[in-house]
């Protein structure tokens, strides 16, 4: 039985949402579980199963276009014809039936749509995305296409790595600062180093936009092994995945 989470949001009932995570699949060793990630040296035909697995249990009513992510800010409008797999850290789409979908193992996911559920979007932004500005830039982006007020829109924050658990450096602090110096109160000393608020990033990046709802899971990958994989926690993990479709 797999164990998804759904989005604490307003979203119509047409927008179908969710987070997997580990619990399920059949995966083993250090990728127990549902391991949805082709890159990370698990048995690719093992992974293949995981995701027919998700597919099937969601009834999903189109196959998954799995992005190839590199922490880039580039963003894939997904069409009825698109071809899989895509280089981007964004997909969106204003066609029924087509699931966008982002992998993560404690980066933050981020999910959009509007009060009408005319579009959704999924995002994958680690920091180094967060920082380049892949949510203003997917916003933007997918608000000049539609046409659509950003005062329209609604967002999750999905699972991350929590603001107790994430230690930076001075490197990564100085780099959001530099784009926005109210990012100094996302950052609390410790261990000599920095502890980093990914969800309150996010908001600072969001709040140009004047969105009507910010949802977020209080969840963090990193503190809850049972549930999620995490890459600062393990090193060799597994990915969750993050999607959304307009049914």
């Amino acid at each position: 039985m797999l164990n998804l989470l759904k989005p604490n949001w307003s979203a119509p009932a047409h927008v179908h949402a969710f987070s997997t995570t580990r619990l399920g699949g059949i995966s083993s060793g250090a990728y127990q579980g549902l391991n949805l990630g082709l890159h990370v040296a698990d048995n690719p035909a093992v992974v293949l199963k995981n995701r027919a697995l998700l597919a099937q249990y969601l009834s999903l009513p189109a196959s998954l276009c799995w992005l190839n992510q590199t922490h880039s800010t580039l963003l894939y409008k997904l069409e009825n014809n698109s071809d899989c797999p895509l280089e981007a850290d964004a997909v969106w789409t204003s066609f029924k039936h087509q699931p966008c979908i982002v992998m993560t193992a404690d980066c933050l996911p981020v999910l959009v749509t509007d009060k009408q559920g005319s579009f959704v979007c999924a995002i994958h932004a680690g920091w180094r995305g967060l920082c380049d500005g892949i949510i203003e830039k997917s916003l933007a982006a997918i608000c000049g296409a539609l046409k659509t007020d950003s005062t329209e829109l609604l967002v999750w924050l999905g699972p991350c790595i929590g603001k107790s658990a994430f230690l930076v450096g001075d490197d990564v602090r100085n780099q959001f600062i530099a784009e926005n110096k109210q990012a100094q109160s996302a950052f609390t000393p410790a261990q000599g180093r920095w502890l980093a608020d990914l969800q309150l990033l996010a908001r600072l990046r969001l709040a140009p936009f004047n969105v009507a709802q910010i949802s977020a899971s209080e969840h963090c990958t990193f503190s809850e092994p049972e549930l999620f994989y995490s890459y600062r926690r393990d090193g060799q993990t597994g990915r969750m995945a993050t999607l959304i479709w307009l049914d």
